[in-house]
């Protein structure tokens, strides 16, 4: 499994999933905040699948 999320990508994914888990535990937006574990676990695993069909890859180059 290839890297394919960059640093401004995974930096945004983790805080925007760390935001929706938050305001699911303390009520704020319900349960349907519990998605923010899928880009929470996909910028730290910095592999995205969605991105995998349109060759998307937003890492620097080498």
């Amino acid at each position: 499994m290839q890297a394919n999320v960059g640093n401004i990508d995974r930096v945004i994914r983790i805080l925007a999933g760390l935001l929706l888990i938050g305001g699911a535990l303390t009520g704020a937006i319900g349960a349907w905040g519990w998605i923010g574990v899928v880009p929470l676990l996909t910028g730290i695993f910095r592999f995205c699948p969605a991105y995998l069909p349109f060759h998307w890859n937003t890492c620097e180059k080498k």
